[in-house]
C-alpha cells in the first residue's frame, strides 16, 4: 500500500492541528473538553485521510451514496455549529462590554458629583 500525496497532507494537516490544540490547551486558553473534542476531529481525518474506505462503509451505514458525501455533510454540520457557538459568544462579550462601559461610566458621574 503506497500512501498518495493528497492522504500525506491530510495526515500532516491533522498531526499539526492536534499539536496546535494540544499547545493551545496547555498554554490555558482550551478547556480539556474542548482538547478532547479537536483530537477526536484530527485522528477522524487521519484515519479518513489513510483508510478513505472507512467514509465510504459509513456513507453506507447511513445510507449515503458515497463516502465523500458524509465528510462534506459532517463538515458543514461542524461549521454551522462552531458559527454558532462563535455568535453566541460574541453576543455574550457584547453584553459584557455594554455592562462594563455603563458601570464606569456611572463611576466617573458619581465622582464628578462628590467633587462639586
Amino acid at each position: 500500500m503506497s500512501i498518495l500525496p493528497v492522504q500525506f497532507l491530510i495526515v500532516a494537516f491533522a498531526v499539526f492541528a492536534a499539536a496546535r490544540a494540544v499547545a493551545q490547551f496547555r498554554a490555558g486558553r482550551l478547556r480539556l473538553a474542548g482538547l478532547g473534542a479537536w483530537l477526536v476531529l484530527w485522528c477522524a481525518l487521519v484515519v479518513i485521510g489513510l483508510l478513505p474506505h472507512t467514509a465510504t462503509a459509513v456513507a453506507q451505514f447511513l445510507g449515503v451514496g458515497r463516502g465523500v458525501d458524509v465528510v462534506i455533510y459532517a463538515s458543514l454540520g461542524a461549521l454551522f455549529y462552531l458559527v454558532f457557538r462563535l455568535f453566541v459568544r460574541l453576543e455574550e462579550t457584547d453584553r459584557e462590554i455594554t455592562r462594563l462601559v455603563r458601570m464606569q461610566a456611572l463611576e466617573g458621574l458619581n465622582e464628578k458629583e462628590t467633587d462639586l
